[in-house]
């Protein structure tokens, strides 16, 4: 059971491996989008943004809704967005740990 939780994770861990499906998940926190909306969103390709959505649909991290010629795309579950926010504080947590080891490297 604990190896299929840890392979789990290491799958949907993969999948977020890549800053522009993080860009693409951040985007999607906001709420519902389209290719063509991302695409204005991060200024890139179309053919860029739809290859990270599909490794993020693959790993089951989005859902995707066509209608009529736009594909919709969401989060799958709402805590990938409480997931971004802790990366964000950890992120945040060690950029105040360097700038306070930086601080003090001066001052000697």
């Amino acid at each position: 059971m604990n190896s299929d939780i840890q392979q789990f994770k290491s799958e949907f861990f993969k999948a977020l491996a890549h800053p522009m499906r993080i860009r693409i998940l951040e985007l999607l926190s906001e709420g519902e989008k389209t290719v063509n909306e991302m695409q204005a969103i991060l200024g890139s390709e179309g053919s860029a943004v739809s290859q990270q959505l599909s490794v993020l649909r693959a790993k089951n991290v989005v859902n995707s809704v066509k209608e009529g010629t736009s594909v919709i795309y969401s989060l799958r579950d709402p805590l990938i967005k409480e997931l971004l926010a802790v990366a964000k504080q950890i992120f945040d947590n060690h950029l105040v740990n360097a700038i306070s080891l930086l601080e003090e490297i001066r001052s000697e």
